[in-house]
């Protein structure tokens, strides 16, 4: 099998050290051609640093990079495209105010005589990429339109414009629906054929397994597996990249579900051009309860939960904590009844990358630490880092900034967040995304401790693995509507029919 995958690139004894951490401990990596290279490790394992190297993004402290045999340096991003190679990186790194082929095109837009940027050869070149993607989406439309999953279809779209060599992706499917992994499936299975040699980078296991030729496991900045992903198997991956066994991460507490603690009535939001993207909905949440909400991408989730936040004050529709209705739409007025939101896309709406973790842990809840006009810092740390060490959130200094935690870490700030404001009612927008099978059980247990103190937890979700571990009771949402719900022993095939567009005829399980 090997001599049909020749060596591309290898990275050979490669250290890199931050202030502070070690990220990279003697790694050595070899990138295979025509084939689908899978790195795997949880989050803060070095991943998304050695791919960062292999971009030229970051430089080695200590090893090397062999491109074909030649020892080669990666100044900075151009030199490694020169080398032909491409990144989708975790985050999404566009431009909403620009168009979507200025996006896919930014940097190396084809020019006339090398002076005047072609738009038109731009703009079909873009079309051409994006129905290679089996997308629907105008090119000259501007980006930040789109929802998530378009968006990062996009960034794929960039990344594939560059006829890159080695391409590598770094949890391209995060955002994505059903439909849409199965039509990057098919691109990246395009690809090997052509000979690309792929990295592979993902949470979603079955996935890695599904598509994977090698796989290279990374714990704690150290490999701990690389083979051949002939015979691997999903406990072998876990014991690789935690040590031991998956966690258990759907435990039950036992508690007792109390009374109605919120209440939505008739929530609709319209769309721009006509017809609704939250379509009067209802719902309640008791204390101690997870209501879980499943559905498609598009299916009005997200627009559900910014409408309870507060994010739309055009948004119809009354809401209710502990029986007392709503009168005012401001965010800020929703947190101090008792409404927390952890959003789905950390990076533009749950973070500010430039602060420090501390800052942003703190950020929705300062009140606690002033009197009058005076902010005590060290009141502040100290509640930072009780959250720091209950989250489990991987921090050299809670001073740093934000921006260098990896994505999972990252995303357990933003529940810090959430939970410093001691919410009633604590929404998550797909909480696990982006994350790690560890960092995903010491969510989850969070989840089940935060249900059994009393507090009611509406989680949105598109997986529904997940909808099914952790859902006491299961709502289902199509087309900005309610299609079904359901309790604890509602079968899965009726759940997942109950999400198909157009379905209204799902069988209600718990009235």
């Amino acid at each position: 099998m090997t001599a049909l995958h020749p060596i591309g690139l290898s990275i050979r004894n490669a250290v890199k050290i931050y202030p502070g951490t070690r990220a990279l401990k003697d790694v050595n990596f070899d990138i295979r051609m025509g084939a689908v290279n899978v790195l795997v490790g949880e989050n803060g394992a070095g991943k998304s640093t050695l791919m960062k190297v292999i971009a030229g993004v970051e430089t080695l402290t200590e090893g090397e990079i062999i491109v074909d045999g030649t020892p080669t340096q990666f100044r900075n991003k151009e030199d490694a495209v020169r080398a032909g190679i491409g990144i989708v990186f975790q985050e999404l790194n566009l431009f909403p105010d620009l168009s979507v082929a200025e996006n896919i095109f930014i940097g190396r837009e084809p020019t006339r005589l090398g002076v005047q940027i072609d738009t038109r050869a731009q703009t079909e070149r873009s079309r051409e990429i994006l129905v290679r993607l089996e997308q629907r989406i105008d090119p000259d439309m501007p980006l930040g339109a789109l929802r998530l999953g378009q968006q990062q279809i996009v960034e794929i779209a960039k990344a594939l414009a560059q006829d890159a060599r080695i391409l590598i992706l770094d949890e391209p499917t995060s955002a994505l629906s059903s439909v849409e992994v199965e039509v990057l499936f098919r691109v990246i299975a395009e690809l090997r054929a052509q000979g690309v040699g792929i990295v592979y980078i993902s949470h979603r296991l079955e996935e890695l397994i599904r598509i994977g030729d090698y796989i290279t496991v990374l714990r704690d900045g150290e490999m701990t597996g690389t083979r051949s992903m002939q015979g691997v198997d999903i406990p072998w991956i876990v014991e690789a990249m935690i040590g031991g066994d998956a966690k258990d991460f759907a435990a039950e507490i036992t508690h007792q579900v109390g009374d109605e603690v919120f209440r939505a009535e008739g929530v609709t939001l319209a769309k721009t051009g006509g017809g609704y993207s939250v379509d009067h909905v209802s719902l309640r949440a008791n204390a101690g309860e997870i209501l879980g909400i499943y559905g498609l991408m598009g299916a009005g989730r997200t627009e559900l939960m910014e409408c309870i936040i507060g994010r739309h004050p055009e948004a119809l529709g009354r809401y209710y904590v502990k029986g007392e209705e709503l009168r005012h739409t401001s965010i800020a007025d929703r947190i101090a009844h008792g409404i927390a939101l952890v959003p789905e896309d950390r990076k533009v709406d749950g973070l500010i990358q430039m602060m420090a973790i501390r800052e942003n842990l703190t950020l929705s809840s300062l009140k606690d630490f002033t009197r009058i006009f005076h902010l005590s810092l060290s009141r502040e740390a100290k509640r930072a880092a009780e959250f720091i060490s209950r989250l489990k959130i991987k921090v050299a200094s809670a001073e740093n900034p934000v921006s260098s935690l990896s994505g999972g870490n990252q995303q357990k700030v933003a529940i810090g967040k959430a939970l410093m404001t001691r919410p009633i009612v604590l929404l998550l927008d797909e909480p696990s995304r982006g994350i790690d099978v560890g960092a995903k059980a010491e969510i989850y247990r969070v989840m089940r401790e935060l249900s059994a103190q009393g507090i009611g937890i509406i989680f949105a979700t598109s997986e529904i693995e997940e909808a099914m571990a952790l859902s006491d009771r299961i709502i289902v949402m199509a087309d900005g509507r309610i299609t079904g719900t359901f309790g604890k022993t509602a079968g899965v095939a009726d759940v997942v029919a109950a999400a198909s567009p157009g379905t209204l005829t799902a069988k209600d399980t718990a009235a």
